[in-house]
């Protein structure tokens, strides 16, 4: 297959599983069945349009796809919709295009080892400008400086906080359970935004939520943890998951009511559908 088609069929991927995330009920995030947190789902489409435009380019390094892809979605929406998607399929990306190895994990590790400071400079500029919530200063590799490291040793630093961060530390391990854990949902019910949302609900039940620790601090994101893994446990015993719906759909008011918005589960979601489609 030629660069250009290859090009072309990752960015289509990116595109379809920003829209798969959307299709699925994810409780506290934004969903065709409810907006939030100042975000409507038409946001969220401006922005995986915008992006799959740039994401997939070829003759890019890794700090510059993530950076081209944030100005992209500030152009589109100016906000803040997509960060950690791109943090997360960019490498993905990345691995497809330039490494040819035994296998796409392997691929990545290289993509990951081969990071250089400037890779790190785009991506400290593409923080800055998406300007995430709870963004504040770090003892080392602070984003607001000038990079004195490699992307893959900032992430390795920032790993114990972040739970995007853990990825480029850990060779993505979580994302490809993650690609485990939504084919067995989707075998089960045959049913892809049914097991998008068995796979949103995996993650917050799994992990602290990174987005609401910076927000709301360790003790909330435990709270909401613990409330997930209640919910998801319900949730894979039905032989029918619309009958869960309106479980779901309350316990999404109620975080929302909160202000309280799992925005990494829904980044590590669209990672494991993106892989979903590439593997």
């Amino acid at each position: 297959m030629n660069e250009d088609m290859t090009n072309i069929i990752l960015a289509q991927a990116f595109k379809a599983a920003c829209m798969a995330e959307l299709e699925a009920l994810k409780p506290g995030n934004v969903h065709i069945f409810a907006d939030g947190h100042g975000m409507t789902v038409q946001d969220f489409i401006a922005s995986a349009d915008a992006v799959s435009e740039v994401i997939a380019q070829p003759n890019l390094m890794l700090g510059e796809r993530i950076l081209h892809s944030v100005e992209a979605t500030q152009s589109a929406v100016k906000m803040n919709t997509n960060l950690g998607m791109i943090l997360l399929c960019a490498p993905l990306i990345q691995a497809k295009l330039y490494v040819q190895g035994t296998g796409l994990q392997s691929n990545i590790h290289t993509v990951l080892d081969g990071t250089s400071i400037e890779d790190s400079e785009a991506c400290f500029a593409a923080i800055r400008l998406a300007n995430p919530a709870g963004l504040g200063a770090a003892d080392m590799h602070d984003v607001h400086l000038t990079a004195d490291c490699t992307l893959l040793q900032a992430m390795q630093q920032a790993a114990n906080q972040d739970s995007v961060a853990r990825q480029y530390a850990n060779n993505f391990a979580d994302v490809f359970d993650g690609l485990a854990y939504y084919q067995k949902a989707l075998t089960k019910w045959q049913r892809p935004a049914w097991a998008a949302t068995a796979l949103y609900l995996h993650f917050l039940s799994s992990f602290l939520d990174s987005h609401i620790v910076r927000k709301q601090g360790e003790t909330i994101a435990k709270l909401v943890q613990n409330e997930a893994i209640e919910h998801a446990a319900e949730f894979n015993k039905a032989f029918n998951p619309k009958n869960y719906q309106s479980a779901l759909m309350a316990f999404d008011a109620a975080l929302k009511k909160r202000g309280l918005n799992p925005g990494t589960s829904a980044d590590l979601t669209v990672a494991s559908l993106f892989l979903h489609a590439i593997a």
